[in-house]
């Protein structure tokens, strides 16, 4: 028997041969629009994967950023960090423990408080009150351990000085909010919460390791003499930065509020004195310029005290002579300078220290700055004092930048906190001629040698200065029992690179001291133990075999030698 095996349909028509082709392209083409899609799909979660995350995982390391940025010294050394801290707090109308015994444990953990104040705080029903800001997280570890559910905690940021003291009156403090309220912090306020800026830390011109060792210092030679208050600046003379500042006495910024008040007062800055022989070197380069003094070996009536009108001004140790001009700089005479003042007259004096800014707050980034007290009224006797040092108050910051002009070839530059960049110091502005200041060197050095300022001489370092005491002004006078000692150096010599004006305010004189309260007894000794531990650390080593050129002046001052 035969079987018979179907046979497929055969397609005898060409119109559903066509229709076929049809179907076929068009499942294909639905294919690729899968395909092109999941494509699509793919390439798209890579894009999102690679700019949406890392642009949220950049965001996230951007807030993992301080709040504020750092202040660190010319050295990278941090002077001044944020970091997490915490705050404690209370709910008191949700209180559930015996109020006693919760403000008895307060008491002994948080005693800035007493055990009455924190009871009538967790009595006042109030919904929220904080009991501690910038709070250690030990702390809050032992009030936690107290077991009361009212108490609250939260992290919050706190500025850290790590050095504590350490150049306080620069750094200045912040509030609770994290703004600056005084110093540096205050000044750079914006460029340290910015978020674009705050990630880079501010360079100050501050030398975290110059400032340990002129506020060590200071403060021996203020508690020594029973001192009022000290201050102190090292500034470099060709850049104008601040290498150290320091005003004693001194505070905690870490607790800013804790303290007498004045000691948040940066008196380098802020306060005013009557600088007293210090100016006489001034006096003398303007007459040099000006051409009133021809020749350092001029000569000067110092037989008596000198009367104009009412006043007679005298010498604290009368040469009994007729002095030059370098004699009367190393014998820090009153009468021979104000007579020189009094060649100079009003209209070039006030124009020499209109030039060193002397009628305006110093120059410094610090929003805490005094205005000098300019003589309402310029006579004659005005004139003759000032050229002395009495009748203008100034800070020490005037007094340092006016050195570095005396000393660094005759430019004024002003004064700065921030770190300057090398090639990068201001032009800055003429004051006095280059010779005028290299023959201001040679005496400045004399002074150290044979005068007053012997006592702050350090053996290689080459120093020159001058010595100011100027009795406090007191009841329509001068109190000569209150006195204002000051030193302003300058080293090394033969090349100055810095300035370093050190200031006790009322010493009482020591042992140390034989009883004495002028500067050169009081000040110029730790001007000594300053650079001599400075020097090497700013790169100036102790040399013997150098100095600058004196032995042209040597002959005029031979006679001043042996009354000294």
């Amino acid at each position: 028997m035969t079987t018979l095996v179907a046979q497929p349909p055969r397609i005898r028509h060409q119109d559903q041969r066509q229709a076929s082709l049809v179907v076929a392209h068009q499942r294909l083409m639905m294919l690729m629009l899968l395909f092109a899609a999941v494509i699509v799909l793919i390439a798209g979660r890579l894009v999102w994967l690679s700019v949406v995350r890392d642009a949220k995982a950049a965001a996230g390391v951007s807030s993992l950023l301080p709040n504020r940025g750092d202040i660190v010294d010319r050295n990278g050394e941090v002077l001044a960090r944020t970091i997490d801290a915490w705050s404690i707090g209370v709910h008191t109308n949700k209180l559930l423990n015996d109020p006693e015994d919760v403000a008895a444990k307060l008491a002994a953990l948080m005693p800035e408080r007493s055990e009455a104040q924190y009871l009538a705080i967790l009595k006042s029903g109030v919904r929220f009150t904080y009991l501690r800001r910038r709070a250690m997280p030990d702390l809050v570890a032992q009030v936690n351990a107290i077991g009361e559910p009212a108490m609250a905690y939260a992290r919050e940021p706190e500025r850290l000085y790590p050095q504590t003291t350490l150049a306080a009156h620069v750094l200045g403090y912040t509030d609770f909010d994290g703004r600056g309220v005084s110093g540096m912090e205050r000044v750079l306020n914006d460029r340290l919460s910015n978020a674009h800026t705050r990630a880079n830390p501010v360079a100050l011109a501050i030398d975290a390791r110059v400032q340990a060792i002129m506020e060590s210092e200071m403060s021996a030679a203020m508690i020594d003499q029973q001192a009022k208050g000290a201050t102190g600046v090292v500034l470099d003379v060709h850049t104008g930065e601040v290498i150290a500042m320091v005003s004693l006495p001194v505070y905690n910024p870490n607790k800013p509020g804790e303290g007498p008040d004045e000691a948040r007062r940066n008196n380098v800055t802020q306060s005013v004195y009557e600088l007293g022989s210090t100016f006489k070197p001034l006096t003398v380069a303007n007459a040099l310029d000006s051409g009133v003094v021809p020749s350092l070996s001029k000569r000067y009536d110092a037989t008596a005290p000198l009367q104009v009108g009412k006043y007679k001004i005298h010498d604290e140790h009368s040469a009994g002579r007729w002095l030059n001009v370098i004699e009367t700089l190393i014998l820090s005479s009153n009468i021979v300078t104000a007579r020189i003042a009094d060649e100079l007259g009003e209209a070039r004096t006030k124009s020499l220290f209109h030039k060193l800014h002397f009628d305006t707050a110093p120059d410094i980034e610090l929003k805490e700055r005094g205005r000098p007290i300019w003589p309402a009224y310029w006579g004659r006797t005005t004139v003759m004092t000032i050229g002395y040092g009495h009748g203008m108050a100034v800070t020490p910051l005037h007094l340092a930048t006016a050195y570095a002009a005396l000393v660094n070839g005759g430019i004024f530059r002003p004064s700065t906190l921030l770190k300057i960049a090398p090639g990068k110091a201001p032009q800055g502005s003429r004051v006095f001629s280059q010779a005028t200041s290299d023959k201001m060197r040679q005496m400045l050095r004399m002074i150290v040698l044979d005068g007053t300022g012997r006592k702050a001489d350090v053996d290689g370092l080459r120093v020159g200065g001058k010595t100011g005491t100027g009795d406090k002004a007191a009841g329509g006078g001068y109190n000569r029992h209150l006195t204002v000692s000051t030193f302003a150096a300058a080293f090394p010599m033969d090349a100055p690179k810095y300035v370093v004006v050190t200031m006790l305010d009322e010493p009482k004189g020591s042992a140390a001291s034989a009883g004495q309260r002028t500067a050169g007894w009081v000040v110029a000794p730790a001007t000594n133990k300053i650079i001599s531990r400075i020097g090497p650390l700013l790169g100036i080593m102790p040399d013997s075999g150098k100095d600058i050129d004196i032995s042209a002046l040597v002959p005029l001052v031979w006679k001043a030698k042996g009354e000294n």
